[in-house]
């Protein structure tokens, strides 16, 4: 408890800080810091997929707001758990702020065929993801190679395997408020301090 009260208070004296410089300073900070970003400007490519209860929705849906993405699948036995713990450290301080309502996270599986929706409900509600801003989305395909291919547009591979295992590396997308893709945060060691001063960068820049 006093390790979450005292990153709270180190992340609210950090954006405060943030808020006095350019996005672009901001950036050349973070690299210093950070190893594991890659900042990118270009496009984000676009998705409409289905959320739990069979509702369509698409990337443009989320316009105006900072889209935070990510690809994994629920069976998945090691790394996946490990991304979507990082997506839900992010998404609790998030939320303890202003930017909750900026900022959409959004989670796809890339296994179609075992994540129905039952288990996509489950699968936030057992890692304490809020459905206020995180989504989790299918293609409700009969297999898994509409979300592979569309991993493939964000630069990652997931590759089948044995016993429906799949072989992929992590990153965490950040997309801005116009549905750029502005961040990639590779792997499981990225600092979330530095992905969220980067996140409260771009709310301030569309202000």
């Amino acid at each position: 408890m006093k390790y979450a009260l005292a990153m709270v208070t180190t992340i609210a004296l950090s954006l405060s800080a943030a808020q006095t410089h350019s996005l672009k300073d901001l950036e050349e900070s973070l690299i210093q810091r950070e190893r594991y970003v890659e900042f990118v400007e270009r496009s984000a490519p676009p998705f409409t997929l289905m959320d739990p209860k069979g509702r369509a929705l698409s990337l443009s849906d989320f316009k105006g707001k900072v889209v935070v993405l990510n690809f994994v699948y629920a069976h998945c036995p090691d790394v996946c758990p490990l991304h979507s713990a990082l997506i839900g450290s992010l998404q609790a301080y998030i939320n303890r702020t202003p930017m909750r309502d900026m900022v959409q996270f959004i989670s796809i599986t890339t296994d179609p065929v075992r994540d129905t929706s039952d288990v996509m409900r489950e699968y936030g509600e057992s890692r304490g993801l809020d459905p206020a801003n995180w989504s989790f989305l299918t293609s409700g395909g009969a297999d898994g190679q509409a979300t592979r291919i569309l991993t493939g547009d964000y630069g990652l591979k997931f590759t089948p395997g044995d016993a429906g295992y799949q072989l992929h590396g992590v990153i965490t997308h950040v997309i801005d408020q116009s549905g750029a893709l502005r961040a990639r945060y590779h792997g499981l060691r990225v600092d979330p301090l530095s992905i969220i001063l980067y996140i409260n960068a771009l709310t301030n820049e569309s202000h």
